[in-house]
């Protein structure tokens, strides 16, 4: 007597190769640009909040310095003759960005410094990866937003 259909094994063992097909398709796509710009943008908005806190908080000025792989705050050591770099800071040590290479660019053409000043003028950093661009905007309130280029 003939049998018709498929063994348990010949099952099983199409089931292991669709699976590691799968596998090798899921870890060779690489994550959305655009959403890693946007968390990039979001953590330095988030950032940007805390470094004004502090720089009200303690009274000295905080600078950001950033470059294509990462960035982070300065400001002067409490003798005034050094600078700090928040190496021990959870939260204001220097990072990288996630996706790189990163371009921030100030408008208006400044080095952005945050100071003790509650009222601030209004401003826009611009973070790019080359294909995509995204722009945080600061109101005289002091509260940054995430938006998207035009």
């Amino acid at each position: 007597m003939k049998q018709q259909g498929f063994t348990l094994i010949e099952l099983m063992v199409v089931l292991v190769i669709i699976g590691i097909a799968s596998a090798a398709i899921s870890l060779t796509i690489k994550p959305d640009p655009l959403k890693l710009l946007r968390k990039d943008a979001e953590r330095l908005s988030q950032l940007l909040q805390i470094a004004q806190a502090e720089a009200r908080a303690d009274g000295r000025p905080i600078s950001l310095r950033a470059d294509a792989k990462g960035f982070r705050f300065n400001r002067r050591s409490d003798d005034g003759l050094g600078v700090e770099a928040f190496q021990g800071d959870a939260q204001l040590r220097p990072r990288l960005w996630e996706s790189t290479p990163m371009q921030l660019t100030v408008e208006p053409r400044q080095t952005l410094v945050l100071n003790a000043e509650w009222i601030n003028p209004p401003l826009r950093v611009v973070l790019s990866d080359g294909l995509h661009s995204l722009s945080l905007q600061r109101d005289a309130a002091g509260l940054l937003r995430v938006v998207s280029q035009p």
